[in-house]
C-alpha cells in the first residue's frame, strides 16, 4: 500500500466493512482478536494483519460492523534491557480506540513480565481480564450545533467533575445523575448560566483505569488522571450498564451545553498513561511499541524517564506518539465538538533531548493546525522533572495556570507582611510575568482554589489537611500551608470567627473576579462545598467530592454574592481588557491605572516598600469618547482595625457609587470624601455622572 495512502490507526467503518490498523515497529506478527461478548473471553477469532508501511499493520474485514469488541496480540522481541516488551500471550487494547468495550480487571495476568523474573515474559493468557475496544458508529445528529466562541476577555472558567456536579442535584433525574447527560439537564445549565460562567472545564473524561493501590484499599481514581484511552470518553459517566453508549452520551452533553451558551474545555492527560512504570501492567502501548510511546533513559533503555511521578512519561519527541496526541486532540474538536483543552503537566509536551523547548515540534504543529489553532489552549506549566517549572514559557496563543497569582492572593488576605507590591502585580494582570514574552492579560489563568487542594470553604476553615480517608496516613497532598482559618472546625467557634471566615471567602472570590486575566472558579465553591479538610480528594467517590445542593442560611447569600460578582465582571469593559494597563496619562490628565494610599494620595515608593501596609486602592480609568469610565477597588487586609479610605477626585460632574462591599455594609447611593472600610474587607466603587 502506498505510504501516502496509509490507513489511519484505529478501527474505522468504511463502505467495505471495518478497517483495523495498529502501529508496532518491533512486531514480527500482529493478530486481531475479535470477541462476540465481553463475558465470554474463551470464544474469540484471530485474524492476522498485513504490513501497510513502516510499523503499520492493517486488515479490512467486510463482514464487520459497529459494536464488535476487539484487541491485539503482538508477537516480537521481549527484551526489557532494550525496552522491548512484545508478548503474544497478552491481548492489548488499541490506543486509538473510540470506546472501551470491556474494562480491564486487576489480575496478575495483566502483567507482560513474569512476576518472579521481570526479565522473562509472563506466559499466562490474559484474554479473560484484558481491556477490549469496541468499534463505534460515528454518526450523530448534531442538530446544527455550533461552538459558542466566547472571546477570551469574556471567559469565566468553571472547573468541575462530571459526577461531582450532578450526583446529588435534586433537579437531575436519578438515571442521569453522575453522568454526561446529567450535566446538560436544564437544572444544571440554569445554575451555570445564572452564575454567569462561560465555560465548563471538566476534569479528565478520557477513559481511565484505577491504579492497583487504589483498588486494594477499596478506592478509585475518581479524578481520572490515569488515562488508558485518549480517544474514548470514560464510560463511568455514561451510566453503569455496559449497553449505554458513552460516545453518544458525550456528544449529547456537548450539544446541550452549547445550546446553553457554554463552552466545553477538557482537562487532558497526555503526559503519562495508566501502564505506569516498566513493572506495571501491559495494557496497550508498552506491548505494542514501548520505545515509540514512552521516554526511555538514553543510557538504560529498559528504564523510563519519569517527569510525572506516575512511572512513565509520554515520548512526545517520537513522531508516532506525537501523532497520537495530535490525532486525539483533533478528534475531540472535530468529532466531539469540544472548545479547548487544559493540559495536565504540560511541560512534558515540550520536552526534547535537552529539556523543555517552546519551539518543540508539538507546539509548532498545534499552531499550524487549522483545527487546533482556533480552540482555547491552557497549560499547567510545570511537571516534576528538572527544569519543569515553566510559567510564561509556553508559546504565543497559550494561556497558563498562574500559581503565583494563587499564592500571592492567599498571602495578602492572610495578612502576610510585604505582599502589597506583589498583590498589585497579580491583580493587574501579571504583566511582569507575561508581558516580556508579548502575551496579553488573558494568558494568566487566575485562580484561588482548584481541584488540587482545599476548597474555598476549607481554605478558611482548616489549619491543616485531613486526608486520612485516602488511606495514606495523611502523607499525601501538598504540605504547603496557605491556611487562612481562625481556628479548626469545631463546636466551640464563636460567631466572630465564623463571620471572619465568611468575609474572607467573599474577599478571595471578589479579588478573583475583579482581577485582570482569565478567572477560573472551582466548581462547588459558590455552594460552600466542603471536603472536610481533604486537600487531595482524588480517590474519593462519595460525599467528600459530591456537591451539596441543600443551601443553608449562609450558602444561599454567598451564591447570590458570587452571581453578583460575575455579573459585575461581565458588564464592565474595564474588567475585560485585552491589553495591560500602562499607568500612562490619558486626555484629561487621568492615568489608565493608578494606585492609591488610604490617606488619599497616590502610592509612592516608600509605600510599596512598607512591609506593614495592608490597605490600598486600584483605580482603572478610560475615556469612552468624551465620557470617562472608572472603577476604584479598595483592599483592606488588616483584620484588627477599620479605616476611612480617602477617595481620589473625579472629573467635575461625577461621584463615586459603591457596587459591592465584602463587609456587607449597607451601600449608600453615593459617597463623598471617604469610604469607611471594616477590618478584612474590600469594596468596588464606580464613577457615575451626578445626572444618572
Amino acid at each position: 500500500m502506498d505510504a501516502t495512502h496509509s490507513p489511519a490507526p484505529g478501527s474505522h467503518v468504511e463502505p467495505g466493512g471495518v478497517r483495523f490498523s495498529i502501529f508496532s515497529e518491533p512486531a514480527e506478527r500482529v493478530e486481531l482478536c475479535l470477541f462476540d461478548s465481553a463475558d465470554d473471553a474463551a470464544e474469540f477469532r484471530r485474524v492476522p494483519l498485513s504490513r501497510a508501511g513502516p510499523g503499520l499493520w492493517t486488515v479490512l474485514l467486510p463482514e464487520e460492523k459497529p459494536g464488535r469488541l476487539y484487541g491485539y496480540r503482538v508477537d516480537g522481541p521481549f527484551d526489557p534491557a532494550r525496552g522491548l516488551f512484545c508478548n503474544p500471550n497478552k491481548i492489548l487494547i488499541d490506543p486509538y480506540a473510540r470506546c472501551l468495550g470491556r474494562a480491564p480487571v486487576w489480575d496478575e495476568r495483566l502483567f507482560g513480565h513474569s512476576r518472579l523474573d521481570p526479565a522473562k515474559p509472563d506466559r499466562h493468557d490474559n484474554a479473560p481480564v484484558a481491556p477490549l475496544a469496541r468499534v463505534i458508529d460515528p454518526s450523530f445528529d448534531w442538530q446544527g450545533d455550533a461552538p459558542p466562541d466566547i472571546p477570551w476577555e469574556r471567559t469565566v472558567l468553571y472547573e468541575t467533575h462530571v459526577k461531582s456536579l450532578t450526583a446529588r442535584h435534586p433537579g437531575v433525574p436519578e438515571n442521569r445523575r453522575g453522568a454526561y447527560l446529567g450535566l446538560a439537564t436544564d437544572a444544571v445549565t440554569a445554575h451555570l448560566r445564572e452564575l454567569g460562567v462561560t465555560a465548563v472545564q471538566l476534569l479528565p473524561v478520557h477513559q481511565a483505569f484505577d491504579e492497583w493501590h487504589c483498588v486494594k484499599h477499596g478506592l478509585v481514581n475518581y479524578w481520572g488522571y490515569n488515562t488508558l484511552l485518549p480517544f474514548a470518553p470514560d464510560r463511568r459517566f455514561a451510566r453503569s450498564s455496559p449497553e449505554d453508549d458513552p460516545v453518544t452520551a458525550f456528544k449529547t452533553m456537548v450539544r446541550g451545553l452549547h445550546r446553553a451558551g457554554l463552552e466545553v474545555i477538557l482537562d487532558v492527560v497526555y503526559n503519562h498513561t495508566a501502564e505506569g512504570g516498566v513493572l506495571g501492567p501491559a495494557l496497550s502501548c508498552r506491548g505494542l511499541d514501548n520505545p515509540a510511546y514512552y521516554r526511555q533513559d538514553p543510557g538504560h533503555p529498559g528504564a523510563y524517564l519519569d517527569f510525572t511521578g506516575c512511572g512513565n512519561s509520554w515520548n512526545i519527541d517520537h513522531p508516532v506518539a506525537r501523532r497520537l496526541v495530535l490525532d486525539s486532540l483533533r478528534y475531540w474538536v472535530r468529532d466531539m465538538h469540544v472548545d479547548g483543552f487544559r493540559f495536565d503537566l504540560a511541560t512534558v509536551l515540550g520536552r526534547g533531548g535537552s529539556g523543555f523547548d517552546p519551539g518543540h515540534p508539538f507546539f509548532m504543529e498545534v499552531a499550524s493546525d487549522t483545527v487546533l489553532s482556533r480552540v482555547k489552549l491552557i497549560a499547567e506549566p510545570w511537571d516534576l522533572g528538572a527544569g519543569g517549572y515553566r510559567l510564561a514559557g509556553f508559546p504565543s496563543g497559550w494561556s497558563e495556570w498562574n500559581d503565583q497569582y494563587r499564592n500571592v492572593v492567599r498571602r495578602f488576605w492572610r495578612g502576610d507582611a510585604g505582599q502589597v507590591g506583589l498583590f498589585a502585580r497579580r491583580i493587574s494582570g501579571s504583566a511582569d510575568i507575561y508581558g516580556p514574552s508579548g502575551k496579553p492579560p488573558r494568558a494568566s489563568i487566575n485562580y484561588v482554589t482548584c481541584h488540587d487542594g482545599f476548597t474555598l470553604n476549607d481554605l478558611v476553615s482548616y489549619d491543616h489537611k485531613h486526608n486520612e480517608d485516602n488511606r495514606e496516613a495523611n502523607r499525601d497532598g501538598t504540605d504547603q500551608n496557605f491556611s487562612m482559618s481562625f481556628g479548626e472546625e469545631g463546636p466551640t467557634l464563636d460567631t466572630e470567627i465564623l463571620a471572619r471566615r465568611y468575609r474572607q471567602k467573599r474577599n478571595l472570590l471578589a479579588t478573583l473576579l475583579v482581577s485582570q486575566g482569565t478567572p477560573m472558579l472551582l466548581g462547588g465553591d459558590e455552594l460552600g462545598k466542603t471536603q472536610r479538610g481533604n486537600n487531595n480528594a482524588w480517590c474519593q467517590d462519595n460525599e467528600i467530592n459530591w456537591y451539596h445542593w441543600g443551601l443553608d442560611a449562609e450558602q444561599k447569600p454567598f451564591l447570590d454574592f458570587a452571581k453578583k460578582l460575575v455579573r459585575l465582571r461581565q458588564s464592565h469593559p474595564l474588567l475585560q481588557r485585552s491589553r495591560y494597563f500602562t499607568g500612562k496619562k490619558l486626555p484629561g490628565g487621568f492615568r489608565d491605572l493608578c494606585w492609591h494610599h488610604p490617606e488619599g494620595r497616590e502610592m509612592e515608593k516608600r509605600d510599596w516598600e512598607n512591609a506593614a501596609l495592608s490597605t490600598f486602592g486600584m483605580q482603572f480609568f478610560q475615556m469612552e469618547g468624551r465620557t470617562p469610565s472608572s472603577l476604584l477597588i479598595l483592599f483592606h487586609a488588616d483584620g484588627d482595625r477599620a479605616v476611612d479610605f480617602r477617595l481620589p477626585p473625579l472629573p467635575a460632574g461625577f461621584h463615586w457609587v459603591p457596587l459591592l462591599d465584602t463587609a456587607e455594609t449597607e451601600d449608600p447611593r453615593t459617597v463623598q470624601g471617604g469610604y469607611p472600610m471594616e477590618p478584612l474587607s474590600m469594596a468596588v466603587l464606580e464613577a457615575r455622572s451626578v445626572d444618572d
